[in-house]
C-alpha cells in the first residue's frame, strides 16, 4: 500500500504548474505538486524529472543546498509517487527545456510502492492494455490522449464558429441506426433496448428546430472484427444540417478535418516529437473517386469484392496508399448503404453518399450523405430492406410536417486519432479501449 503523509500543510501553499514554471526567470522561488517521472543519483546530487498535467521539469537536490531532510526524501522517494517540491529557478542548457529547479524543500505525499512498467515489460501490448490504469502515465500515451484532446477541443471549436448548435442524443434506443447485426442489446425494464450506434436520427429532428446541429458522444457497435481500425465502444463527432446537399457536406467535412489538423499541429509540436510523428496538414480541396474506381483499384491488386458489397478493410488500406492526403469515395452502392441515404437521381442504383479515407493505410474514418426527406421514398426503402416500420415511427413522421432536404456525416474520433499521430493499432487512442477481447480495465 502507499504512504499517505497525514500532514496535509501543501494543500495551503501556492504552487505553479509546469508549464508555467518554464516560463519562470531565474532566481525565481516556486513550488510545484507532481509525480516523480524519472530517477537518478550523481554523486550527492540527486535529479528527478517530475510531471503534472502541464508537462515535465527537471529538479536537483544537492547536499549544502537543500534542506537535510529533503534530500534524504529525494534519495528514498520511488517512481510515480506523489510529491511536492519548492526551490530556486536555474536556467541550463543541459536540463530538459533549458530550464532546472534547484531543489529547497521536498515532501513526499504519497509513497509510490515498486512500479512495475518496466523496459522488458512495455514490450507487451498485453500487458500495456492490461495494466492501462497505469500505463496512460507513460509519455507516447500522454502525447497520444493530449493530441486527441486537442482535436476534440478545435472540433468544438469549429462547428461554433460554423453556427452550430451541439446538442445530445440518447443512448439507449429502440431502433438500428447502422444495421441490427451490430447492435448491443439490453433488458429496459421488460423491453428490449439497444446501445446507441449513432445519433444521427435524432440530429435528423434536431435539425427542424436549429437547422445546424453536432453531437460528441459514443457509439456502440457489436462487430466481431479483430482488426486494427475497430472497436466496440468509441466517440462519434457527428453533424447534420439543414437544407444541405451532399456537396455542401462533403465540403464541411474538409473544412473541419483541415482546421482541428492545423489546430493540433500548432498547439502538440511537443507531443507529435515524442511519438515521433511527422504529420502535415492537409488542406481543401480534397480528391474524389467513385466507388466504381475505388473497386478497379482494389481488384487490380488482387482483392476482390462483388459490385454491390461494402469496401472490405484489406481493399480500403490499399485504396488509400494510393493518395497523399484525404479523398472521398462517392457513389456507394444502396445495397451497401443504410435505408436513410437518398439515392442519386442520375443512377438509382447508387447514393448521394460518400465515406472519406485517409491516406497511409488507414482508410475510412467519416461516412456522409443526402438523407431521404420524402416520406412515401423512406418507406419504400423500409419496406424493401424488411426493416419493421412500427420502429421508425417517429423518424418518418418527421417527413410528414416539413423535414426539408438535408445532410450530414459521423466520423470516428479515434479513427481520426489513429491516422494523425500515425499508430499501428486503434487502441492506442482512447483512454480505456474496449474490443471484442477487452472491457478491463
Amino acid at each position: 500500500m502507499s504512504k499517505i503523509i497525514e500532514d496535509m500543510s501543501w494543500l495551503r501553499v501556492r504552487t505553479h504548474d509546469v508549464s508555467k514554471v518554464l516560463k519562470s526567470s531565474e532566481g525565481e522561488y516556486v513550488r510545484l505538486l507532481g509525480w516523480i517521472a524519472s530517477k537518478r543519483m550523481i554523486g550527492n546530487i540527486v535529479f528527478c524529472l517530475i510531471r503534472d498535467g502541464s508537462g515535465f521539469i527537471q529538479v536537483a537536490g544537492k547536499k549544502g543546498v537543500t534542506d537535510e531532510n529533503a534530500l534524504d526524501a529525494m534519495k528514498r522517494v520511488s517512481l510515480e509517487s506523489a510529491v511536492m517540491v519548492g526551490g530556486l529557478i536555474r536556467d541550463d542548457k543541459r536540463a530538459p527545456k533549458g530550464k532546472e529547479l534547484s531543489v529547497k524543500e521536498f515532501q513526499i505525499i504519497s509513497l509510490a510502492e515498486k512500479w512495475p512498467i518496466t523496459k522488458s515489460a512495455i514490450k507487451s501490448p498485453s500487458f500495456l492494455y492490461d495494466n492501462r490504469h497505469l500505463s496512460i502515465r507513460g509519455r507516447k500515451a500522454r502525447s497520444i490522449l493530449r493530441i486527441r484532446s486537442e482535436l476534440i477541443y478545435s472540433s468544438i471549436e469549429f462547428f461554433t464558429k460554423q453556427g452550430f448548435f451541439l446538442i445530445n442524443a440518447p443512448t439507449l434506443v429502440q431502433s438500428a441506426c447502422e444495421g441490427g447485426a451490430t447492435l448491443f442489446n439490453l433488458d429496459y425494464f421488460g423491453k428490449i433496448a439497444y446501445l446507441t450506434q449513432s445519433a444521427q436520427l435524432y440530429e435528423e429532428a434536431a435539425i427542424c428546430s436549429f437547422e445546424k446541429v453536432f453531437v460528441l458522444q459514443p457509439a456502440f457497435r457489436a462487430e466481431k472484427s479483430k482488426t486494427a481500425k475497430h472497436l466496440t465502444e468509441f466517440w462519434m463527432l457527428e453533424a447534420e444540417q439543414a437544407f444541405a446537399t451532399h456537396d455542401d457536406i462533403m465540403k464541411l467535412e474538409e473544412e473541419l478535418v483541415s482546421y482541428i489538423t492545423n489546430s493540433v499541429v500548432e498547439k502538440c509540436f511537443e507531443e507529435f516529437e515524442i511519438i515521433g510523428r511527422k504529420f502535415s496538414p492537409p488542406s481543401a480541396p480534397f480528391p474524389k473517386i467513385t466507388y466504381d474506381e475505388a473497386r478497379n483499384i482494389a481488384m487490380s491488386k488482387g482483392i476482390e469484392f462483388e459490385w454491390g458489397e461494402d469496401i472490405p478493410t484489406e481493399a480500403e488500406n490499399i485504396i488509400s496508399k494510393n493518395f497523399e492526403k484525404p479523398f472521398f469515395i462517392t457513389g456507394y452502392p444502396i445495397s451497401a448503404r443504410s435505408f436513410y441515404h437518398m439515392a442519386d437521381p442520375r443512377d438509382e442504383r447508387v447514393t448521394l453518399s460518400s465515406d472519406l479515407m485517409t491516406p497511409e493505410g488507414y482508410g475510412e474514418i467519416a461516412t456522409g450523405g443526402q438523407r431521404i426527406h420524402d416520406y412515401n421514398t423512406l418507406m419504400e426503402r423500409l419496406r424493401k430492406q424488411d426493416l419493421p416500420t412500427e420502429s421508425f415511427s417517429w423518424y418518418l413522421d418527421l417527413r410528414r410536417y416539413g423535414l426539408p432536404p438535408h445532410s450530414g456525416f459521423g466520423i470516428g474520433i479515434e479513427r481520426l486519432v489513429r491516422w494523425v499521430c500515425g499508430l499501428k493499432h486503434i487502441r492506442a487512442t482512447t483512454l480505456f479501449p474496449r474490443t471484442i477481447t477487452r472491457i478491463n480495465p
